[in-house]
């Protein structure tokens, strides 16, 4: 796919790897829709895309919330008169192990507050995302591609029990979409980071990322900008569908 003037619509994209996929694809020559629950990291993102002659727009939407969805993608439609390319890359963290157990005591669980937030943003948003990108582009006849970031964690993480289950259902998911979608020319891929310089982990004490880093046969973090490379190789290559890249320095869990 050739992304000048193409739709691309980036969720999450206020910040971090959003933010980094909203850039590349900009300067790619598409046009972004930015959506994220934050305004301010929005309208940041936006601006800086304006500032360098990429067509943007906002829209601050909870992709968990059905009904938001579906508006948001209607306005997507409206305001670019296209949808081509879906980034599905909205996701939380709430990492608990499911029992803790101190001196033979239970002295904590995961709970279902925890596992249920997890799950409705990182797997029913991107389902939602998808079924209602999917339906506009086959409406729209675009043979449009949608990317959705899984993780390493996919694989069974300890103290991840919500976010692994939800990574390994976008990888499932990713591939179930590839069969279904490829008659009406809709292509779906995804990418799997390992460690990716965030704010999250940049923040982290150097203890506890040289800890993080240890068994990762390039020693580093990735960097926001290489998940989107690879998200950009995905929607370029015409003949990538219902794959998932690696992409984590060499680490297996």
């Amino acid at each position: 796919m050739q992304l000048t003037a193409k739709t691309v619509v980036v969720t999450g994209a206020g910040r971090g790897i959003g933010r980094a996929l909203a850039e590349r694809f900009g300067r790619d020559g598409a046009h972004i829709a930015l959506l994220d629950v934050n305004s301010a990291d929005l309208d940041s993102t936006r601006s800086d895309l304006e500032a360098s002659g990429v067509v943007a727009r906002t829209y601050e939407v909870n992709v968990a919330a059905e009904d938001e969805v579906i508006a948001a993608m209607d306005r997507i439609v409206s305001d670019f008169g296209r949808l081509d390319v879906l980034i599905n890359n909205a996701g939380i963290l709430r990492d608990a192990l499911l029992v803790k157990v101190k001196d033979g005591e239970i002295v904590g669980k995961m709970s279902l507050a925890q596992w249920q937030a997890v799950i409705d943003v990182n797997l029913t948003g991107v389902f939602l995302c998808g079924r209602e990108a999917a339906e506009r582009m086959i409406k729209l006849r675009s043979n449009g591609v949608i990317v959705n970031i899984s993780s390493v964690s996919r694989h069974g993480n300890a103290g991840q029990s919500n976010y692994s289950a939800s990574k390994a259902g976008v990888t499932a998911m990713t591939v179930v979409w590839a069969k279904e979608l490829a008659r009406f020319g809709i292509r779906a891929g995804a990418i799997a980071p390992g460690g990716t310089r965030t704010d999250i982990l940049s923040a982290m004490r150097p203890e506890m990322l040289e800890k993080l880093l240890a068994p990762v046969p390039l020693r580093r973090l990735g960097e926001p900008e290489e998940i989107a490379a690879a998200a950009a190789f995905i929607v370029s290559n015409d003949f990538f569908s219902g794959r998932c890249i690696d992409l984590d320095g060499g680490f297996r869990i």
